[in-house]
Order: structure tokens, then C-alpha cells, then sequence
């Protein structure tokens, strides 16, 4: 299970999910269907989230599968902010569309 920091046009969001990576193309396709196509992502170490979850963190994990799942752990981006330092996060990753021409 990895918990990711996303930064998207409509603030940013924690997200657990299943996927090893946030830029494995199911999950692109998930995050895009729900019209999260350009974002900036950075891995929260699991303990961490757990720790500063407490609870809601449990009851996300049991509503979510072993395989190909995407949960929102929390959608108040101020909240998120406040809760996390860019010194405990991992290195971000860039994803956007390919430009159709």
C-alpha cells in the first residue's frame, strides 16, 4: 500500500492506494477518471500517515482491495497541508497529459 500526496488544479488530496507507483497507467487512468490528469505527487511513508490519520487511516484500509484501488484518505487540502512537511515526503513526481496535436 502506498499514500500519496497529490497536488492537483483543485488543491491538494492524500490518496491510498494499492498501486506501487503513482504513475502506473491503471492508476493514471482511475486518477483521470476523475478528472485528475496533471498533478504533482509525493510519497507519504506509510507509518506517517498512519500516525497522523490515527483511525480514519484504519477505516480507509478496510474498505480497500489488495489489487487496483484508489481511495481518498483525506480531500481538505488545508488540512493536508497542515499535517505534512515537504521534508517528510518523498521526491515529487510530475504527471501531465501527452499534448494532442
Amino acid at each position: 500500500m502506498r499514500v500519496f500526496f497529490l497536488i492537483t488544479g483543485s488543491g491538494p488530496l492524500v490518496v491510498l492506494t494499492s498501486y506501487d507507483s503513482v504513475e502506473e497507467r491503471p492508476l493514471l487512468r482511475t486518477l483521470a477518471g476523475k478528472g485528475i490528469e496533471k498533478f504533482l505527487a509525493y510519497e507519504i511513508p506509510l507509518s506517517l500517515a498512519k500516525e497522523r490519520y490515527g483511525g480514519h487511516f484504519d477505516k480507509v484500509c478496510q474498505d480497500l482491495r489488495q489489487a487496483d484501488d484508489l481511495r481518498v484518505l483525506d480531500y481538505n487540502g488545508q488540512r493536508a497541508w497542515a499535517l505534512f512537511h515537504f521534508r517528510e515526503l518523498g521526491t515529487p513526481v510530475q504527471h501531465e497529459p501527452e499534448p494532442v496535436h
